[in-house]
């Protein structure tokens, strides 16, 4: 009984055991499915971040749509094996895709819309210039597709040749004007057709002025009796002298590097462009180069580059993106928090950029543009342009201009001249207010150099821009001479039908000490800031890229716009920043550099006189 007794007792603990060992296993079965789960989602989860990193993956990553992202989005594309992502921080530069529906940037006479507005506009203004009263000076800069060539005034001006052999002799082996010409050349589709300075069959068009306005023609007539040569292609043979100016126009439209190279290669299915995009940070491992991150509708995103990053933001914003991303002086970077993956001291050093001023005149017949910008007549050029692309509106008038040189001694020119047969005010902000003409003048080889820094770490930030302008004793001699010899010009017999008195800087201006007075209260930015990343020999601690256009110090990271410029050329900067662009293409994709060795140009008989 005792026994039978035990015998049930032993009976229920095996049957409690079989519960307890039964609830135990289901519960480590369970446990093991949860953890197989787990470890299923993590490698799912895993396989779609690797899958989604692989949609967002390139081979190129451009940043920037401006004068030179855009070249190498097309000639990167061009090779259909390569996959290039092309991020803007601006709107597209059409509407609908229409340019009529976008006219302020495409009706050329127009331009100074878009640059008194921040919609398409980086909107940019220095420090207080303690060399020029104090005076805070504003730089627009594009931020649309085509970037500044969208805001420009549209003048295609080269530089003189030995811009280019200077730069080879300051480090930037390989950039000498035999190596640069061919790929001006490339661009360059000219209304007159090739020759041995001129491209004829490239994306970029180029004309010449079509209004025969009076006043270009006793602006030039004038020239040639002060004793000036003239010039038929002053980005040819000769640059010295006075002539027509090239410009980037096209049956009546601006021809940015949008209208040139985007837009022809933006269906192709290995070019993807994003608009509204701020890039705010290269992404590395180490010290390579593997992606962006970047903001689009409030949200972060990354994208990657399987070879490499290239930064073409300009002379601005390539700089302030290396430093936000850790390039640039250690020191600098340390004060702001900023994790320092390579110390290069030249990043945001060497600004260098035009000052040029206004001399004006009244005229005295009513043929300048004064009556063109009155309302009633406003809206009459408006229209004609939108219906055919034709009239006042179909150019930016500064049809005309040159090159001299300041003084003897100099070997080639280091003033340049706009002739406009209008007046302008503070960069087109305030309106005409008579019938005038003037001449935009400046000197092209500035020896005031500036610099650009971090203001904080949040890149919708503006950096702390210094260009420290008339820093020199030199600046301040060519500048007063700038004056004195355009002055010289308006006094010709050719324009003493039109000649009314002087507006700017008045008759009351005469002594060296009074035109400096003035030079410092007026001269403004000709909106050429450069040479911020400039290239140079690894040897040189302030070079930023090497002669191939890479980040020294890093991997698969380049910049290529007009901040590797070792020094501002003697000239408007489109032209030589769409050419660089041209010619990185080629060193990007491995192709052997065009040459033209032996293209003669022109020299002075003398130098012992200035003309």
């Amino acid at each position: 009984m005792s026994y039978l007794m035990k015998g049930v007792r032993c009976g229920s603990c095996v049957r409690k055991m079989h519960k307890v060992t039964g609830a135990l296993f289901k519960a480590h079965i369970v446990k093991n499915l949860l953890s197989i789960n787990e470890r299923q989602f993590q490698i799912s989860r895993a396989s779609s971040q690797l899958s989604s990193e692989k949609e967002d993956s390139y081979d190129y990553v451009i940043v920037g749509a401006g004068s030179a992202g855009c070249v190498l989005a097309n000639r990167l594309t061009e090779d259909c094996l390569s996959t290039v992502l092309l991020l803007e921080a601006g709107p597209k530069d059409t509407f609908l895709g229409s340019k009529r529906l976008m006219w302020k940037i495409h009706m050329p006479a127009a331009l100074t819309y878009n640059l008194c507005d921040e919609k398409y506009n980086w909107y940019y203004h220095t420090t207080p210039q303690k060399h020029m009263d104090n005076r805070i000076m504003y730089w627009p800069r594009g931020r649309v597709w085509g970037g500044s060539s969208s805001l420009n005034a549209m003048v295609y001006i080269r530089g003189h040749a030995e811009d280019y052999n200077r730069w080879s002799r300051e480090g930037a082996v390989g950039w000498d004007y035999e190596h640069c010409l061919p790929y001006f050349k490339k661009a360059q589709a000219h209304e007159l057709g090739p020759d041995q300075y001129r491209g004829g069959n490239g994306p970029l068009c180029v004309s010449r002025g079509k209004t025969n306005h009076p006043l270009h023609h006793a602006f030039l007539e004038a020239t040639q009796q002060a004793g000036y040569p003239f010039t038929d292609d002053m980005n040819g043979y000769q640059q010295e002298g006075f002539g027509w100016m090239d410009m980037t126009i096209h049956q009546g439209q601006r021809w940015s590097t949008a209208s040139a190279y985007l837009h022809p290669a933006k269906s192709r299915p290995n070019l993807s462009v994003a608009e509204k995009t701020l890039v705010t940070k290269i992404l590395f491992q180490g010290t390579k180069s593997i992606g962006v991150e970047y903001v689009k509708n409030g949200q972060r995103k990354k994208a990657f580059a399987s070879k490499e990053v290239i930064l073409s933001g300009g002379a601005i914003n390539s700089p302030q993106l290396l430093m936000l991303s850790g390039i640039g002086n250690a020191d600098d970077l340390k004060k702001l928090g900023i994790p320092v993956v390579c110390h290069l001291p030249g990043v945001g050093q060497n600004l260098q950029d035009h000052l040029e001023v206004y001399v004006q005149q009244k005229c005295t017949k009513p043929i300048t543009l004064y009556n063109a910008q009155k309302p009633v007549n406003m809206v009459r050029i408006g229209l004609e342009w939108l219906w055919k692309f034709t009239g006042e509106g179909a150019t930016a008038h500064l049809e005309s201009g040159g090159f001299i040189r300041s003084e003897p001694g100099v070997p080639h020119p280091d003033i340049q001249f706009h002739f406009l047969p209008s007046q302008v005010i503070d960069h087109g902000r305030v309106a005409s207010t008579m019938e005038a003409y003037q001449v935009h003048v400046g000197p092209m080889r500035s020896t005031s150099t500036g610099w650009l820094k971090l203001k904080s770490t949040d890149p919708n930030e503006h950096p702390i821009i210094e260009p420290n302008y008339l820093s020199t004793e030199r600046d301040i001699r060519e500048f007063r001479q700038c004056v004195k010899l355009t002055r010289e010009i308006f006094a010709q017999k050719a324009f003493e039908n039109f000649r009314g008195p002087e507006i700017q800087p008045g008759n009351h201006v005469q002594s060296d000490k009074e035109i400096d007075a003035f030079i410092r209260q007026k001269a403004d930015s000709a909106y050429h800031p450069s040479c911020t990343c400039k290239i140079g020999q690894l040897s040189d601690s302030t070079a930023v890229v090497d002669p191939q256009t890479k980040v020294i110090g890093v991997e698969n990271l380049r910049v290529v716009d007009a901040s590797i410029m070792p020094s501002v050329v003697s000239g408007n900067l489109n032209a030589p920043t769409i050419m660089i662009a041209e010619k990185a293409a080629d060193i990007i994709r491995g192709l052997p550099s065009l040459r033209e060795k032996n293209v003669p140009v022109y020299k002075p008989k003398t130098l012992e006189t200035q003309r």
